[in-house]
Formats: C-alpha cells, sequence, structure tokens
C-alpha cells in the first residue's frame, strides 16, 4: 500500500440496505454496484450515526456524532470551523471534488418548523454565531444566469458541482446547467410544471411522473460531471478524492424515461405490517390512527403510513430510480477502466439513511427506530485486495467509521476528537470486528409521530439486540434480533430480558459518556 491511492465515494440519498441486488433483493436489478461488491467487501451490519440526511452526511465529513459536531438536525449547518477528513487529504495533496448532492447547509429558505422565536439576535442562542457563510446552498445563489462559483475550500472540497433538493426539481448548478440545456429547446418552464406531468395510473401521493427525459434527469448529469472531473485527472501526479452523491431514491418517486416502467408494483411485497407486531410501539400507533382518519401530515417528509397499494407502487418506483443509478455508476467505473485510474482507485458506496418502505405499512423516515431507516449499505473495493471475491463482513460498523478508514488507507493521522474507528483491519480479512455495539442518534426538528416535543432518541445496537430509549417517554424497545429478526416482539418489559436491558442500558450510558468533545486537547498542564 505505498502508492497513495485515488478514491470515488458513491453514495445515494435515502436507500435501505437491503435494495441491491447483492444483498439480496429478490426484484432490484444492480449489476454495476454489485459489480462493485464481487470485488471487495460488503458490510452486512452497517448503521448511520443519525438516520437523518443533514446530520449524518455531516458524521460522514467528520467522524463525529451530530451530538459533537453541531448538525443535529435538517435545517442547521456544519460549522465551517469544522476539520474534515477531506480537510485532511486536501492538505496531504490529494485534489478534491463533491460532485452531486452536499446537504451540509440548508438548500432552502423556509423557516422552520418548530416555531421558536429568535429574538435578542446576537443572544438569542448559547453560542455566539461564527463568521462562516451559510448560504452556499440556498436557492437564490444559483438564480442568475452563468455559473455561482462557491467559495473554496468547501469543506475541503477544492471542486464542486452542486446539486440541492430532490427528484426532477433540484437546484443548485444542476439547475443552472439546466436552464441553459432547456433554453435551447425554449422548454426550461414547461418541463417543470407539475401541469404537464406525464399521465400514468398509480395514485401513491408521492409519485410523480416528470417529462424531464433521461438525459436532463440529475442522475445523468451527476454521472457526466463526474467521468469530465475523471477526464481531468488523468495527467495529474497527484490522487484525488472524489465523492458523487446522488439524491435518489429520495421521494418524490420520479424515475425518468425508461426507468419509471421498469418494475411492476405486483412483484413487490411487504414483509412486516402493522398487524403483525405484538404490541404496536406508541409511534407506529400514531400513524395508524392518522390513516385511519384519513389525515395527512403537513409537510411531505414526514413518514406517513399508506395503503398496501401506494407502498408497492413506492418500491417499484425507488427501483427504478437505483437502478438509474446504478447505471450511472457502471458508467463511471468502465470510464475509470477507460482512463487507466482503476487500478489504483477504491471504489466505495454508502447512502445517508434509509426509508420505512413498506415497513410495517410505514413510508419515508422518522423518529421510530428501525433498521429500514438506520442501516445502510456499505462497499468497499480497494485494489490491493480485488483478488477476494464476494466477501461480506458482520462487523457493527458506522458512518463515523468512513473518515478513518480512509485517512488510514491514505496513509494519514486522523485529527483529535474524530470517534470512528478504522475498518481495514476488517476489509484485509486480518480481523472479523472492531466493536461490540455502536450509538445510533435522533433529534427531531419538530412535534411528530405523536410526541408532544420534538423526538429525541438513542439507540444502541448489537449483533444480536437493539435497545431505543425515547426522550421523557416511559416506554421504551427492546428487541432480540436472533429470535425475532422482524422487530415485531417489543421485550422492553418482559422479566426475562432485564438483564439483558440492564446491560444494554449501560452500554449505551457509556455510549453517552463518550459524546465529550476531546478536542482541542489541553495546552498547558493547567
Amino acid at each position: 500500500m505505498s502508492k497513495r491511492p485515488n478514491f470515488v465515494f458513491f453514495m445515494t440519498d435515502q436507500q435501505r440496505a437491503d435494495w441491491l441486488g447483492c444483498a439480496g433483493h429478490p426484484v432490484l436489478n444492480t449489476p454495476h454496484i454489485d459489480a462493485i461488491a464481487s470485488t471487495g467487501i460488503r458490510f452486512e451490519n452497517f448503521y448511520v450515526a443519525s438516520p437523518v440526511c443533514m446530520p449524518n452526511r455531516a458524521s460522514f465529513l467528520t467522524g463525529r456524532y451530530p451530538t459533537l459536531h453541531g448538525l443535529r438536525y435538517n435545517g442547521c449547518n456544519l460549522s465551517t470551523r469544522a476539520n474534515t477528513f477531506v480537510d485532511v487529504l486536501r492538505a496531504a495533496g490529494y485534489r478534491t471534488a463533491s460532485i452531486g448532492k452536499s446537504h451540509i447547509q440548508p438548500f432552502t429558505s423556509q423557516a422552520p418548523i418548530h416555531g421558536r422565536p429568535t429574538n435578542n439576535g446576537e443572544l438569542a442562542e448559547a453560542w455566539r454565531a461564527d463568521s462562516g457563510n451559510y448560504t452556499m446552498e440556498e436557492p437564490a445563489q444559483y438564480e442568475s444566469g452563468g455559473r455561482f462559483e462557491i467559495p473554496t475550500p468547501y469543506y475541503g472540497y477544492d471542486h464542486l458541482d452542486m446539486v440541492t433538493s430532490h427528484g426532477d426539481q433540484c437546484l443548485g448548478h444542476y439547475r443552472q446547467w439546466f436552464r441553459e440545456q432547456s433554453h435551447k429547446s425554449g422548454n426550461w418552464q414547461s418541463l417543470h410544471d407539475p401541469a404537464n406531468e406525464l399521465q400514468h395510473n398509480y395514485s401513491c401521493p408521492q409519485v410523480y411522473r416528470t417529462p424531464i427525459p433521461e438525459a436532463l434527469y440529475p442522475t445523468s448529469w451527476i454521472r457526466d460531471r463526474a467521468i469530465d472531473w475523471i477526464d481531468s485527472q488523468q495527467q495529474s501526479t497527484e490522487p484525488f478524492f472524489t465523492f458523487v452523491s446522488f439524491p435518489d431514491p429520495h421521494h418524490p418517486f420520479n424515475p425518468p424515461g425508461k426507468y419509471w416502467g421498469m418494475y411492476n408494483p405486483d412483484d413487490f411485497a411487504l414483509h412486516t405490517r402493522f398487524e403483525d407486531h405484538r404490541t404496536a410501539p406508541p409511534p407506529l400507533q400514531h400513524l395508524r390512527g392518522m390513516f385511519d382518519r384519513g389525515e395527512v401530515p403537513p409537510i411531505k417528509q414526514t413518514a406517513v403510513m399508506e395503503s398496501e397499494q401506494h407502498l408497492k407502487e413506492a418500491m417499484a418506483l425507488t427501483a427504478g430510480m437505483i437502478t438509474m443509478v446504478d447505471d450511472a455508476v457502471g458508467a463511471i467505473v468502465d470510464h475509470l477502466k477507460a482512463t487507466g485510474l482503476y487500478d489504483n482507485t477504491v471504489l466505495c458506496f454508502n447512502s445517508d439513511h434509509g426509508d420505512y418502505l413498506g415497513d410495517s405499512n410505514l413510508l419515508l423516515k422518522g423518529c421510530w427506530a428501525r433498521d429500514s431507516i438506520n442501516k445502510v449499505p456499505f462497499i468497499w473495493s480497494d485494489p490491493v485486495t480485488r483478488d477476494i471475491r464476494n466477501t461480506t463482513s458482520t462487523a457493527l460498523a458506522s458512518t463515523i467509521d468512513i473518515s478513518t478508514t480512509i485517512l488510514d488507507r491514505a496513509g494519514l493521522n486522523p485529527y483529535y476528537g474524530i470517534q470512528g474507528k478504522s475498518l481495514l483491519d476488517v476489509i484485509n480479512g486480518e480481523s472479523t470486528d472492531v466493536r461490540d455495539s455502536l450509538l445510533i442518534e435522533f433529534n427531531d426538528s419538530g412535534n411528530r409521530m405523536g410526541f408532544d416535543t420534538p423526538a429525541r432518541v438513542r439507540t444502541v445496537q448489537t449483533k444480536r439486540y437493539r435497545l431505543s430509549c425515547y426522550r421523557d417517554q416511559d416506554w421504551g424497545e427492546l428487541y432480540d434480533l436472533q429470535n425475532d429478526p422482524e422487530c415485531i416482539d417489543n421485550v422492553w418489559d418482559k422479566p426475562e430480558y432485564t438483564q439483558t436491558r440492564q446491560m444494554l442500558t449501560e452500554q449505551l450510558l457509556s455510549h453517552m459518556m463518550h459524546q465529550m468533545d476531546e478536542s482541542p486537547i489541553a495546552k498547558r498542564l493547567a
């Protein structure tokens, strides 16, 4: 491992761990991502630091939990004072690029849903504001013609092709390019007008059949910009780190062109239904009550219970969106091979969080802790170990481990305060585990799923058990994954699990005690 490798890191948005062909999905076809797994290692027990876009993406960059890096829920920002592993790579001579969705600053200009007053100016918060500019991903920056140049380095990235938002309504540099391309044919506004939705027979509320052709869809633009970046690196003597981040398969469910009808809803099935639960936990009961009363959440990003037909429609279109991403990944990998860069490039595939996507009749994501939102794909294909075929690992691993592992592979030391563990020994077959348990944080920004205040959830995950505690609640959840893999029998109050609950509670307490910032290190004895 003497030669510093390149890295191409693929990330999708809101993709469950079991929604890949190589993970055993019975319907979905992902041959190109499967090919990466066949030349590397796929982690079967890989969990997010937080099952929410912005907090987990900040944990990916910093190797730290939301409690420490400060981006605790959507709508906040990662302070520009924060170091990232990309900063460390850049300082060591790596050429760095982020292509696609970043989402470590807010990408809307809308007011938050918490409704709390922001009076007292500089004294409204516990901390004074820092000097960072946190408007780099907001829509206003991309309204003018030409291209908005983001000041760099941007959290370590020197090159950015920015995509914000989701579906066919993405903004950022993509939107500036889209306007330019569409103006040539005079149809820029009409392609984004909901009145021009293509005809379809689906009824799921989150479904939309976009008139935007495949070639102009965000996934295609990200693919092409990534290929352009790879081309620009052929003559460089320095290695590169490239983050390629797709906004799909996040809702709305709107795969373009041939990807729309690629899968049939009738081919999909729900594995766990509301009725399967021995005793449904309060958040699930709350959503069932809303469903029975015909109520819908006030915003489209909130978890919701849907009919089985609606869920199958969402599944089929999610599969189409993932297959389009898979084709884009294949094109990028093929270009690495064509340019001779593949043989010194580590390939990674990951997602920022999952989606209930039919789990207990739910759709989207929320504070109720489930594998469907907490467990995500993580694949590592290394040129040094590509002779290992179809390897899987059951090691418990977390989003916070990615940064430490990449720095370790590049031969670089992490900064003080990083919380992840390097997975290189597992990747190289020299170890089977790096930890016995891990922590998952969830912090809501508003009152949802029946909670009177924004939910605060802490989960401790082991290979056999999952324990989740909800702030200020007189109930909790404990599942025995060995005897109950679908997690439908909450054993929190069962006497035979009293010692297990105590042991896991102590582990959770230990994890919480580790949420003290070890940075900055002391400068003097006292």
